[in-house]
């Protein structure tokens, strides 16, 4: 502790007046307090904003699967076949259904236009004109329930054809081929890549601020920023983790992401006033931090200062200096100085 208290002394009293005229010329600048934003750095995992399990709506046997596991699948193709003997034949009865339907219209229009012109000629009465109108909406009601029921037959049909309703990738099977499945069994799970969000868990203590600032800073592990759209926060916590999940979605052209992989999520938690210098203004020595900082008559004075975290190019400055007090830039240029600093470390 007694070497650390006279270190900066010692130092002080090396300074030549060689490194004091070079430091008259040397270049300066003046501290400053600006606002130092603090960040949050959590992970975050992509996932896939449309991922559904595709079930069977009708009973049959699988008799064709087109595409595997981790196959990529276009929008409208065939995933799953089954057996249509069955469809088939109760669509072609309804067929038939639809055809007698419409031929018993046909009669019993004619009959009731037959009756309609003897009625207006008094030949029949009016209860043959009235059973001639019952026959005619009885044989309508027919060709409608007719129909309904080939509509309902060509459903069951199509039922045996499952499409994919989006492109993406097959990541799982549930049946295989030869299987009898019924309706609501589930048949093949997939998910888009066109579309991908980002979501991570918030901690209960930084959640309120990060509803007022919503902002955040994605990036992957090489350090390219993803751009995101507009946050959701999730109206209810973790109740094993008291976490918050908020979820963004992303915009990637390029096709270089995928469900599950790992990001970095900076949420801003808290903004502070601070001192900022420049890393290069601070000489290094062990573990003493120090610059030079100009006196009235524009001499160097050797100082310690304990330095905070590091923001790129600048550095945080917790004790030892004074918003408004000058500083040589760049004490690695001046004569002597090197000596001082024999190795550059970062600072703590």
């Amino acid at each position: 502790m007694t070497l650390l208290r006279t270190l900066p002394l010692l130092l002080s009293l090396l300074v030549s007046p060689l490194m004091a005229a070079e430091t008259s010329n040397a270049s300066s600048l003046v501290v400053q307090r600006q606002a130092l934003e603090e960040h949050l750095l959590l992970d975050g995992i992509i996932e896939a904003v449309q991922k559904s399990t595709v079930s069977a709506q009708t009973s049959g046997r699988v008799t064709a699967l087109p595409f595997d596991v981790d196959d990529s699948v276009p929008a409208g193709a065939l995933i799953v076949q089954l057996d249509d003997s069955e469809q088939q034949a109760r669509f072609s009865q309804a067929q038939a259904g639809l055809a007698e339907a419409r031929a018993g219209l046909t009669d019993a229009r004619q009959q009731f236009s037959r009756t309609q012109s003897l009625h207006e000629r008094k030949l029949v009465a009016n209860q043959a004109l009235d059973q001639a109108r019952n026959q005619l909406n009885a044989a309508q009601a027919r060709l409608a329930r007719a129909e309904a029921g080939l509509a309902e037959a060509q459903k069951q049909l199509d039922y045996t054809r499952i499409t994919a309703p989006y492109g993406g990738i097959l990541i799982e099977r549930h049946v295989e081929l030869g299987e009898s499945v019924n309706p609501g069994q589930p048949l093949l799970t997939g998910l888009s890549l066109e579309h991908l969000r980002v979501v991570v868990d918030l901690p209960q203590q930084y959640a309120g601020l990060a509803r007022e600032q919503r902002r955040a800073r994605v990036t992957l592990p090489d350090g390219s920023e993803l751009e995101t759209g507009e946050m959701t926060f999730y109206p209810y916590a973790d109740p094993a983790t008291h976490t918050f999940r908020l979820r963004m979605p992303l915009t990637e052209p390029d096709g270089k992401l995928y469900p599950g992989m790992l990001v970095k999520v900076s949420v801003p938690v808290e903004t502070r006033e601070a001192l900022w210098i420049p890393a290069d203004a601070i000489l290094h020595r062990s573990e003493l931090r120090a610059v030079f900082v100009l006196d009235g008559q524009g001499q160097p004075r050797l100082r310690q200062i304990r330095t905070g975290i590091r923001n790129g190019e600048q550095v945080e400055v917790l004790a030892g200096l004074q918003a408004g007090e000058r500083i040589v830039a760049r004490p690695l240029t001046l004569s002597g100085a090197a000596a001082l600093t024999p190795t550059e470390e970062t600072a703590q």
